[in-house]
């Protein structure tokens, strides 16, 4: 089923140089760039993004983490785009990420693994609200 996903390259990714090869990568894997914009983060836009980890101990961090540079906000297209997505970027932890994904070949750590990704259909939507007007988006 062709569907829709969203995904954020990190400060790390930006500021070491790595936008235009992880775009690359996403691309070559079958996954088509229907929206996409280079930003600052602001504290709500962060705070909306990660509400779903608010209270955990990480969750203030990775707010202030993705406020800390450029970041660039993406919407992805393909088929089982959200469960392609996750599957090429790696498990969180650059460590534990299998071989081959972005976070394992890009990564430096847990909260600096490259790139943001939705985990469910309904968090894709959710997100891309966040980044995107409806008028951004490629039909």
């Amino acid at each position: 089923m062709i569907e829709r996903t969203f995904a954020m390259l990190k400060p790390d990714a930006v500021t070491r140089g790595f936008t235009g090869k992880v775009i690359a990568r996403l691309e070559a894997e079958g996954l088509k760039v229907v929206a996409m914009k280079m930003l600052k983060v602001e504290r709500q836009m962060a705070e909306r993004l990660y509400g779903i980890h608010k209270g955990k101990p990480f969750y203030e961090g990775l707010v202030e983490y993705s406020m800390s540079g450029p970041v660039v906000a993406m919407i992805l297209e393909g088929e089982d785009a959200v469960k392609r997505l996750r599957q090429v970027i790696g498990t969180t932890d650059p460590a534990k990420a299998a071989p081959g994904t972005i976070r394992r070949e890009f990564g430096l750590e847990v909260l600096k693994n490259v790139i943001h990704a939705a985990d469910s259909p309904e968090n894709a939507e959710r997100e891309m609200q966040i980044f995107f007007e409806k008028s951004e988006i490629l039909p």
